[in-house]
């Protein structure tokens, strides 16, 4: 059988000369062939592998007893038989090799009959190990399994980067059956830019061998407009021989976990975009500032254009509204009224564009910032302000163009009253908006509203409080006979401008002056209140003309009964109950002086205030020094009660400066109090400049911005009344005095240029004069001062007050003062440390009206009943 040998080597030499790899490294596939004698005469490389057994141990053994069990050789050697006489056989056969370690397996064996040279019957025998065909039957089962029941989409592309192989999924949803996408390529199946990336992946990762995870790609199905979204994976395959035959791609539709993702970070983005706006709308207490913080939030992280619109009432601080509409649950609207078009106009306070500066309105014409308008009735702008409930358009309106895709019409709705309206619209190429964001709309706007409405509430509630304070403090620039003042007054509260520190500058007869600066503990509007009373109570003391000591103890029994509704008296018996803890304390610091410019001496009382400080004239070439704190007895506080207070009379020389001031102005958590003093003495230590200029200086110059107390400052440079200016006579008491005095009267009023009032005061004088004679006692004092007004004091010793009458028909006298009343602009008495004094007051010619110049007949006559 050489021809049979030499075909079997023939096969075995050309299996093996085949490049690895191939499916029979796999299979384990061997041959062997049986002689006529049956015995193994040929026996190939590949079953050396399989049986463990080379060549020379196997040629010429019985394969049957070599490699069956005992039990099952009978058998085996009756189908050999079989097989020689040219029957051809296939089954399995369980083997075990001979000798070494006793390995058995299974074998399918194929045999063939063939013939020797010499026509003898021999056979061929096939062998496959069973065990290999049994792994190659589970991996490709599993492959096909995994390939062809995958739920994700798998493509294997060749190494020319078109599909192979598709499993039935990537077919669902691509259409077709899976043998018809073969030969197609990625730009079959997505966009050209998607296509084109992926094809470089596909290329990078068959060059290179590195995996690609995770590659994101967008693209719609057949027949359907809607993007999907794809995790794409690829990763190459090799060979046996590890040569890569392409790249599979498995692809995992993730629309829905985009979606999800997209509505996660929506949220997370409207959750930023509310929390932002808690910060930063409402940082002011202004109506203007508060809509242009919406649109600073909402443009452009929220929107691309935003507007916001206020009524025009709301900002002019009108709060007359008309009736609310009919009907549980709706909402008040400023300008409506039932079922009525919209009437109250609105201002454009702010607009924001991040893509245009075109205005922002509904339909009709533009509107720009500071525009005033009206929505038409039927349009969104309106129909939101009517309704309270906001209102979705698709695009822009006409004067919007092709800009706008969508505008969120949203009403700005505070405490059940609408204040304005706010617009947000998404341009073109923008997302459009969605229910999730009309909700967040909302919730803006109502934010905003909120704060809108406590700017409005602030709006008003400060103007009240200016007016209030502005009514408590001396009106423009307070005037004094010689005195050049200057005053500030710096509010510790920003938000509401009213404090309890008073300053006041007091015109007293004589032209005297009264300087009141107080302070009452606390802040804020009921500090305001108490110090309005202690301020009205001042003056009315003032007008009085009582001694500085004097006042100050009057005031002290108000302010003790400003806490108890029953006054002065019902807190004195409070102090005594048990009720005295809940009636209310007001405890206030004051220092009252009055300057009398004829002697340039000022007399000072102080209840628990800050000293004043006196700065004395800097003389020609000298060096400016420091301010001296007047050394004046610190009595207790307004409202303590049971201690008296002291008075002292200060000296003044011409050209000095007093500052009176409260302690917000020297005090504060960052410096003690005698740190402050001295900055205050230093900052006025050059008196000479003007006094505005003082002023400024030391609030500059001092920490008045610390916001803790308010501060008032009262300054006063001293200019006495020149000696030409006064007019001093004393006279004894007897009848030619009244003469005396009309002489002496008109010899002074020519010198001063008041010919015009020589008839007048020359009547009122003799009045003066006569009463001070009749009624009054020791000698007469005359004294005339020119200054604003003409001013004419008489003083007697007596301390009885006169008091004005109106005289029978029938009496011969009692006139004189309702005479001195009728001719002067005013006229008063006053006590003093040895009696009392008359005076009167006339305007000098061309000041006013000189009303008072003549009297008609019917005021002679009144005199006369």
């Amino acid at each position: 059988m050489p021809g049979e040998a030499s075909g079997e080597t023939w096969r075995d030499s050309l299996w093996h000369s085949s490049p690895p790899g191939s499916i029979y490294d796999y299979i384990k596939v061997a041959s062997f062939s049986i002689g006529p004698d049956g015995l193994i005469d040929q026996w190939s490389l590949r079953a050396e592998e399989l049986f463990g057994l080379t060549a020379a141990e196997a040629v010429g053994r019985d394969p049957v007893d070599a490699f069956m069990p005992p039990e099952l050789r009978a058998g085996a050697h009756r189908r050999v038989a079989e097989i020689l006489d040219g029957k051809e056989w296939t089954g399995l056969i369980p083997f075990r090799i001979p000798g070494g370690d006793g390995a058995h397996g299974v074998a399918e064996i194929y045999v063939m009959p063939t013939q020797t040279e010499t026509a003898e019957r021999a056979a061929l025998c096939v062998v496959v190990d069973v065990r290999a065909l049994r792994r190659i039957e589970s991996d490709l089962a599993a492959s096909q399994a995994i390939f062809g029941q995958s739920p994700f989409g798998f493509l294997l592309f060749g190494t020319d980067l078109t599909v192979q192989r598709a499993n039935r999924r990537f077919a669902t949803v691509f259409g077709g059956a899976a043998e018809e996408h073969r030969g197609r390529t990625v730009h079959d199946y997505l966009p050209a830019h998607e296509a084109d990336r992926m094809a470089e992946a596909l290329r990078r990762v068959l060059e290179t061998g590195d995996s690609v995870n995770d590659l994101q790609i967008t693209g719609a199905a057949p027949g359907s407009r809607d993007n999907r979204h794809w995790s794409i994976n690829l990763y190459r395959v090799h060979g046996g021989t590890g040569r890569p035959i392409g790249v599979a791609g498995i692809g995992i539709d993730v629309t829905r976990r985009h979606l999800a993702a997209r509505e996660a970070a929506g949220v997370r983005r409207n959750l930023a975009l509310l929390n932002e706006a808690g910060h930063r709308i409402g940082n002011s207490l202004d109506l203007e500032t508060t809509a242009r913080e919406l649109l600073d939030v909402t443009v452009p992280g929220f929107c691309d254009l935003a507007a916001v619109d206020l009524y025009q009432g709301l900002l002019l601080g009108d709060d007359d509204r008309p009736a609310r509409p009919q009907g549980p649950g709706v909402p008040s609207l400023p300008g409506y009224g039932p079922g009525r078009a919209p009437s109250a106009p609105l201002r454009r306070v702010a607009f924001s564009s991040a893509v245009s500066d075109a205005p922002l309105s509904g339909p009709g014409a533009l509107v720009s910032v500071g525009e005033v308008h009206r929505y038409p009735a039927g349009s969104p702008g309106a129909f939101a302000l009517r309704t309270a409930r906001p209102r979705l358009v698709e695009g822009g309106g006409a004067e919007s163009g092709d800009l706008v895709q969508s505008t969120l019409v949203v009403p700005l709705v505070a405490h059940d009253t609408v204040v304005g309206l706010a617009q947000f619209s998404r341009t073109k190429g923008s997302e459009p908006f969605g229910e999730r964001d009309r909700a967040v709309a909302v919730e803006l706007a109502a934010r905003a509203a909120v704060c809108i409405d406590n700017a409005r509430l602030y709006r008003r509630e400060h103007e009240r409080a200016l007016i209030l304070q502005r009514s408590l403090l001396p009106p423009g620039d307070p005037e004094a006979a010689g005195l050049d003042i200057a005053c500030r007054y710096l509010p510790g509260n920003a938000a509401t401008e009213v404090g309890g520190d008073w300053f006041d500058v007091i015109e007293l007869p004589g032209h005297r002056t009264a300087l009141v600066v107080g302070d009452v503990m606390g802040r804020g509007l009921r500090a305001a209140v108490a110090m309005g009373e202690l301020r009205t109570a001042v003056r009315t003391l003032a007008l009085l003309d009582l001694e500085p000591a004097e006042v100050l103890t009057a005031l002290d029994e108000i302010a003790r009964g400003l806490g108890a509704p029953g006054g002065s008296q019902q807190a004195s018996r409070a102090a005594l109950s048990r009720d005295a803890d809940r009636s209310e304390v007001y405890l206030a610091t004051c220092v009252y002086a009055v300057y009398d410019p004829v002697t340039r001496r000022c007399t000072i009382a102080n209840a628990g205030h800050m000293p004043p400080v006196l700065v004395e004239p800097v003389e020609e070439g000298g060096t400016p020094r420091p301010g001296l704190l007047l050394e004046i007895p610190t009595g207790m506080p307004l409202g303590v009660g049971g201690e008296p207070f002291e008075e002292v009379e200060v000296e003044l020389p011409e050209g000095a400066l007093l500052a009176l001031y409260t302690d917000g102005l020297v005090e504060s958590r960052t410096h003690p109090l005698e740190e402050g003093l001295r900055g205050l003495r230093d900052a006025l230590a050059d008196p000479a400049r003007p006094l505005e200029e003082v002023c400024d200086h030391v609030l500059n110059t001092l920490d008045t911005r610390h916001g803790e107390d308010d501060i008032a400052l009262l300054m006063a440079r001293v200019q006495g009344l020149p000696v030409d200016a006064v007019g001093d006579w004393q006279l004894p008491r007897e009848a030619r005095s009244v003469g005396r005095a009309r002489e002496l009267a008109r010899a002074k009023l020519p010198a001063w240029g008041l010919e015009g009032l020589l008839d007048t005061t020359e009547l009122l004088v003799s009045e003066l004069v006569t009463n001070a004679l009749r009624y009054g006692e020791g000698e007469i004092r005359l004294r005339l001062l020119l200054d604003r007004t003409l001013v004419c004091e008489v003083w007697d010793a007596n301390l009885v007050q006169p008091r004005r009458r109106r005289a029978r028909d029938t009496d011969e006298g009692g006139r004189g003062l309702q005479l001195v009343g009728l001719l002067s602009a005013g006229w008063g008495t006053r006590r003093t440390h040895r009696g009392k004094t008359v005076w009167f007051e006339l305007p000098l010619p061309g000041a006013v009206a000189e009303s008072v110049a003549e009297l008609s007949a019917e005021q002679l006559l009144s005199m006369y009943g």
